[in-house]
This record gives structure tokens, sequence and C-alpha cells, in this order.
């Protein structure tokens, strides 16, 4: 999406992705297909282009590493470093004074226990490295067998988090230019299923002031990170008016994927203005929107009938090019432009049909 983008506005687009025929490569230029510990791979593919950017966290920083040294990367592998380490992660946010959920590192057995005994249960215990769509991570219920969680859980060290009893799950992207110009896009209201996002809600179900207050966050985080591009901020909005933040992500987000649709400017559009040195665009919203993740389940047996989504009016099919379906893979989504409560009856009457 992010390639269709600058296709749309003019630009050349170059992939590099270690297997073939991905979907960026299917509208690129150059499709470049090595490992990120191909140095030579990535030294071809960072001269081939002027600026870089990326679209998912997992890269090893040394990839990131080795192209800027040759051509500008935004973010920079800084943003990396921090927002694909949930150590970091948190560390930054205790630093800067931003509202997380109570956390402790540990790297054994011993200081889990040491740790439940000082905030109790429930709680969460996380990886530090690679996790994502609820992947990495263990819900700690009342008492545990603190040596066979830390056997199962199988990594060198956790993050162990208070639970949040959260009224909703609320995000919000932001794009900040190199001249750190900021600009918000309306927030988000998320519901999961099984740990992966299956709705987003805008406008956000939420006060006018919780509004504010995600866009004011978000802009000082974007600002102490010194990010350029789009960064996601993911929330817990708690029973007392509480906003803590949970995640971050330093790209385009699929909570933000309605912006295409639904707002004056795309998130991926402006990651390629703020990316690429231009103005960043009018985040005004269009039309209240929801958005259905389309999941790999969907294709249980065999490709589902888009007939049923294409003959409602309102809908906008996006599907992605991904070459196999499985449980729980992000294939595509919905985008319904109606009022909410209209469009949420919509989409479920696009789960029971194509369920």
């Amino acid at each position: 999406m992010f390639g269709i983008a600058a296709r749309r506005m003019g630009y050349f687009v170059h992939a590099f992705e270690p297997q073939p025929a991905s979907p960026a490569g299917q509208i690129s230029d150059v499709e470049i297909n090595a490992s990120f510990e191909d140095v030579a791979a990535l030294g071809r593919f960072a001269r081939g282009v002027d600026v870089l950017s990326f679209e998912f966290e997992n890269i090893p920083l040394s990839a990131i590493s080795e192209v800027e040294r040759i051509r500008p990367v935004r973010p920079r592998g800084g943003v990396l470093h921090i927002c694909q380490n949930r150590e970091r992660e948190k560390n930054f946010l205790k630093a800067g004074g931003f509202p997380h959920a109570r956390f402790a590192v540990v790297a054994s057995a011993d200081e889990l226990g040491l740790v439940l005994a000082r905030i109790g249960t429930p709680a969460v215990l996380k990886t530090a490295d690679f996790g994502y769509d609820g992947k990495g991570q263990i819900k700690l219920v009342g008492d545990v067998s603190i040596e066979e969680v830390w056997r199962q859980f199988g990594a060198p060290r956790g993050v162990v988090e208070q639970w949040i009893p959260f009224e909703a799950e609320v995000s919000v992207v932001v794009a900040r230019g190199a001249d750190g110009i900021t600009e918000v896009f309306p927030p988000s209201e998320n519901i999961h299923k099984d740990h992966i996002l299956d709705l987003s809600i805008v406008p956000a179900r939420i006060s006018p002031e919780i509004r504010e207050e995600t866009g004011r966050i978000a802009r000082e985080i974007a600002a102490a990170l010194d990010v350029v591009g789009v960064l996601a901020v993911e929330f817990f909005l708690t029973a007392g008016g509480e906003l803590l933040v949970n995640e971050l992500a330093p790209r385009p987000h699929n909570s933000g994927h309605f912006t295409v649709d639904a707002c004056v400017t795309s998130q991926f559009e402006q990651q390629l203005r703020a990316v690429c040195g231009l103005p960043l665009g009018s985040t005004d919203l269009l039309a209240p929107v929801v958005m259905w993740n389309l999941l790999g389940d969907l294709w249980a047996n065999g490709e589902p009938d888009w007939n049923q989504i294409l003959s409602e009016p309102r809908a906008r099919l996006h599907l992605y090019g991904k070459s196999q379906a499985r449980p729980g893979r992000k294939m595509g989504h919905v985008c319904v432009l109606a009022d909410v409560g209209e469009a949420l009856e919509i989409i479920e009457g696009f789960k029971q049909r194509l369920a």
C-alpha cells in the first residue's frame, strides 16, 4: 500500500524482501530477494534508491545499519532499535515520563517470582524481542507455577506487565517530517479477537478530551524519538479515563488502514511525504468508517465470494496479494463508510455470509 501511494505520486519503487513475489514486489520496479544478512544484496539495494523506509519491525538492526551507511533511512535505525524490543521500548516510555503500565524486566524464574510477589496477578509475561498479534505473551492468572511458566516461556529475557482492565483499546497514527512538523490522524477504537485486530472504529467512541490527549502524547513521543515518517501509538483507556501507552510501531499500522478510504491523505501517502521531505497532507476525516480485517481463516473452503462485500456500495475491499492464506494471517481488509452503528451492522452481515 505504501508502494501504491508512491507510484501514484510518480515515484519509482524498489522492494527488498527475502521471499519472492511479495505484495510490495508485485507493484515495484525492482524487487531484490535476499536474506537480511546478505551484505552485498543490501548494498546493491541501497545504491539503487534515494531514500529507504521499512514496513515492519522484525528486521535485524544490522540490515538497517548496513543500508543506512549508503542512503538515509526514515525512520532512522535508532527508532527501530527501540521499538522492536519491548524492554527498550518500555524503558524509553519510562524515561520520557509517558504513561504506561507498571513493568519489570526478568531474566530468570527467580526474578519472575520476585516480581509477581510484588505486583501480583493477573499479569502478562512478554518476550523482550519480536512480538505482535499476541505472539510471545503468557497471561498469568492466580497461583502459577513459576518454574513451569518460565520453562514454557523459553526466552532468555522477558517483560512482566501489570494487567490493565481497560475500557477500550485506542490507537493513533502520527506523521512527523524532518522539519519537526507533525500531523495526527483521528484515533481509532480497536476491537481484537484472539489477540488479532478485528475491527477499527472511527471516530473512536471516546470523549473529545481523550481524543485530544491521544494526539498530544503521540506528538510528544514522535518528537522524543526524532521520528521522520509515521508512528503508531497504541493505548489502553482505563475505566478512570487514564490513557496508558501499550506499544509503539514506527510504520503505517493496521489500525490506520481506514485512512486510505476515509481521510484526505492516507497514512501511506503521509509516510511517503515525510520520508521524501514533502509537506505533510491533511488528516481530516471525510466520513465515519469501520475497518474489518480479513484473515486467512476465511479461505478455509477456497476463495471467498467477494460479491457478498462488493454488492454493498459503501464497502471498499482491499486484498493484499499474499500468496498463501493461513489461519490468523491478515490477507486484506474491508472499510465500510457509514455511521458507526450502521457500519458495524453491515460488517456483521459480511461475517455471517462469509463464515
